[in-house]
């Protein structure tokens, strides 16, 4: 789980897909926590990304590092405890200005059943199950 999240927080922007019916949604994204033991999105629960979690918890995310990219597919599974998103609003202290704990907005969602691939061209692509 370190190396996904290390991955992810070095490239400050991912993309998160998610489905609304049969179409594919895709956005960047650059929340990423680890708290309890487990890896941390955010959003708001105003936003489609947040319904459309809801509907479908799949998800994939993609992010490109220079020549290394990472594939990830979860299953994001929301965490209702206000010390979960106190601990994602104090990793990123901007998020303070539009959400806080307790305004009923913010959501954070943890990842389950997660396969990341790490690849890059001419190797073998090494694969994390957490």
């Amino acid at each position: 789980m370190q190396k996904a999240y290390d991955f992810l927080k070095k490239c400050q922007t991912y993309y998160l897909a998610t489905t609304e019916g049969d179409q594919p949604r895709v956005r960047p994204f650059g929340t990423i926590d680890i708290f309890d033991g487990k890896l941390y999105i955010q959003t708001g629960k105003v936003k489609d990304v947040s319904r459309q979690i809801s509907t479908n918890p799949k998800i994939e995310i993609c992010a490109f590092d220079g020549g290394k990219w990472i594939r990830i597919q979860a299953v994001a599974v929301e965490d209702e405890r206000r010390e979960a998103k106190q601990h994602m609003l104090d990793a990123y202290p901007d998020l303070k200005s539009m959400y806080s704990a307790d305004d009923g907005n913010t959501q954070v969602l943890y990842l389950t059943n997660v396969i990341a691939t790490i690849s890059e061209f001419g190797k073998e692509p090494e694969i994390i199950r957490f």
